[in-house]
């Protein structure tokens, strides 16, 4: 296990000490879907839900979540977070999704893909909170990181849909 950067090598997790990394500027990106019904959407986009207006709450919770992510994730390292951006929209090839998408970014030594994978999911649970009076059944799904930039490993962004993992 001795390759596993998060396992010591008597197996024992542990956080990884990233003071000797360069401090670089660094970014992700981070999106999900909440599948709903299309009148469910319109609701949400019009602010007309039994909790009230669902965007604005769900984007304050998602930068919330991006700033506790190390009380949430055992071995994140606490970051000083300088900007999180979180964008919910209606899907515009299904009219019964709602797209969130989280962008962070820090001047570290460790990156903030956690930060903005929590920003979405944080989001995309206070918009089912915020909805589940008019449908219980929605759905979270597709929490995935879409790019990231800065430090020793550079630039990334998920291939396209239509590429498999092993294209990747």
């Amino acid at each position: 296990m001795t390759d596993l950067t998060h396992y010591r090598s008597d197996g024992a997790a542990h956080m990884v000490d990233v003071s000797a990394k360069d401090v670089t500027r660094r970014e992700a990106t981070a999106t999900g879907v909440l599948r709903t019904r299309a009148d469910v959407v319109e609701r949400i986009v019009s602010g007309d839900l039994p909790k009230g207006e669902a965007v604005a709450t769900a984007r304050v919770a998602g930068i919330m979540g991006a700033k506790r992510t190390p009380d949430l994730v055992p071995l994140c390292h606490p970051l000083p977070i300088s900007g999180v951006e979180i964008d919910v929209v209606p899907a515009g090839d299904d009219p019964g999704a709602v797209e969130i998408t989280a962008t962070v970014r820090t001047t570290g030594r460790t990156g903030v893909e956690m930060e903005a994978l929590t920003a979405v999911t944080v989001a995309g649970l206070t918009l089912y909170d915020m909805i589940k009076a008019v449908d219980k059944a929605a759905v979270l799904t597709d929490v995935q990181v879409v790019a990231k930039s800065g430090g020793k490993s550079g630039d990334w962004s998920r291939p396209a849909a239509h590429e498999t993992r092993e294209d990747a």
